[in-house]
């Protein structure tokens, strides 16, 4: 076992599977393709689904990917420990009717003691309880000790979604000594034991009631956190210790003119910014862009997020894009892409923070007089209507509100903010309705009620008085974009 960076792990693994026959696949896009059940691929074989499934015939019964992922459901854990992170790379290596157990166990174990030199020794495998034909590959035919082959449960080793395909499943795990636990075995929620590589046995269509048909051509589909591997190929506790995230995290001290490790608060903002403008970098790549729906807002939280988070560091002015260069330079032999497309990332992410910098610089102030008042009143809990206002009035986001809120020991009165937020789509309802045909301007478009007739007449009229009269409206551009929009010849 030596220390390996975190690029040749990738290469190592898919070269190795290319030699056992299996296609190398690109990463497919972040954006799922034709896949209404996910905002964002979360899974290395999320992109394949189809393939299982049958709905679609792969370019190969073999295939092997380093899936580019993003998980946010834990996105305000992220900072706080070193585990959590939104953005990560998932290997797999799959067989859609083709290889089963004996083979992806025999392979991974060739992979990891073979190609990766980590000790048997310390090598731990859990099945799923009456799994009996894993246990034989794995204590027969590979030679692990019986005493080191766990069975566990369901709850932990048997992979299904509802009905479907669905399957029992194989953990590997490493043993990382006993000071972290003497007593402990796989399945504990100690740290002594870490699995990194889970191999799942699609052997069985479930009616998601209990029963179970066996699949006339089972597959395999693994799943290996490129990021964990690393930790523990280079002996370090977390993804943020490893070599390119480290990189990435130094250009981010660098600019801050702090370093990791010195403190606490320091610790969480770094961890932040540099999680998140990986996320940030890979998704305007795959063509998403800021909006305050679906996966555009999800990405304007991540960068606002750590925009925020820099000027907790002393960050003066923008940031962001120098990162982003960093970010493709440490991904530039896998993600070629992230280079290719450097300057439409960056200007995309520049204009971003540009629009925080102006919102966060007239609602910080806002909120910081809100928190002082409503603790000089002895409250630990900040007004609906003020909350509802700074979103409504001053466009301060609503989780930007509940972090720093909750930094100063504070909460939000969610119940009135709600309130106010839905009477307030209920006004905008009405008011387009009132509109008739020009309800597809938007809420922002209130202030032209009543004046369509005035409108139509004139794009009847003159060059030049249509010009003169037009632009005596507010919002000008937005205004002309919605003319072409609706067909309107623009004179």
């Amino acid at each position: 076992m030596k220390w390996t960076g975190l690029n040749e792990l990738r290469e190592k693994y898919l070269s190795f599977f290319e030699s056992k026959g299996h296609l190398r696949h690109k990463s497919f896009s972040l954006v799922p393709n034709a896949d209404k059940s996910l905002l964002l691929i979360n899974a290395g074989m999320a992109p394949l689904k189809k393939f299982f499934t049958g709905e679609e015939e792969p370019p190969r019964h073999r295939m092997t990917t380093c899936q580019k992922c993003i998980r946010t459901p834990d996105i305000e854990r992220v900072g706080l420990t070193a585990r959590h992170g939104t953005f990560f790379e998932m290997l797999g290596n799959f067989s859609f009717g083709d290889y089963f157990k004996e083979e992806a166990i025999s392979w991974a174990w060739e992979f990891i003691t073979k190609v990766l030199e980590l000790p048997e020794e310390r090598l731990w495998v859990t099945i799923y309880l009456d799994d009996d034909q894993a246990f034989d590959i794995w204590h027969n035919k590979i030679g692990v000790p019986a005493e080191r082959i766990v069975r566990l449960g369901k709850e932990d080793n048997f992979w299904e979604i509802g009905s479907g395909p669905c399957g029992p499943c194989s953990e590997i795990h490493f043993d990382r000594g006993i000071e972290y636990d003497p007593d402990c075995k796989p399945g504990c929620d100690c740290d002594r034991f870490m699995e990194f590589w889970n191999l799942v046995f699609t052997q069985f269509d479930g009616d998601g009631e209990g029963n179970y048909t066996p699949l006339a051509k089972p597959n395999i589909d693994t799943g290996m956190g490129l990021e964990r591997l690393a930790c523990l190929m280079q002996g370090v506790n977390n993804l943020f210790e490893t070599d390119t995230i480290q990189n990435i995290m130094s250009a981010v001290s660098e600019k801050a003119g702090v370093k990791y490790g010195e403190g606490e608060k320091t610790d969480i903002s770094l961890r932040i910014i540099t999680d998140h403008i990986r996320s940030t970098s890979f998704l305007v790549c795959d063509g998403v862009m800021p909006s305050n729906e679906g996966r555009g807002y999800v990405l304007r939280r991540l960068l606002r997020r750590a925009a925020r988070h820099g000027r907790l560091l002393g960050i003066k002015g923008t940031f962001l894009t120098d990162i982003c260069a960093v970010v493709a330079r440490e991904n530039a032999t896998a993600y070629p892409e992230l280079t290719e497309k450097l300057d439409y990332i960056q200007k995309v992410v520049g204009m971003e923070e540009e629009r925080f910098a102006a919102t966060i610089d007239s609602g910080m102030e806002l909120l910081t007089d809100l928190i002082e008042a409503t603790k000089a009143e002895g409250k630990t809990e900040l007004p609906g209507a003020d909350v509802f206002k700074l979103g409504d009035t001053y466009g301060f986001p609503i989780d930007l509100t509940r972090e720093i809120a909750a930094d100063a020991d504070m909460t939000l009165d969610e119940e009135g903010y709600v309130a106010l937020l839905n009477e307030q789509k209920q006004r905008a309802r009405a008011a387009r309705a009132a509109l008739g045909d020009f309800g597809w301007v938007g809420d922002s478009f209130d202030f032209l009620e009543g004046q369509r007739d005035r409108i139509h007449r004139l794009h009847r009229g003159s060059k030049r008085r249509y010009r003169y009269r037009y632009y005596r409206f507010r919002k000008q551009r937005i205004l002309r974009f919605r003319f072409r929009r609706k067909g309107y010849r623009y004179p």
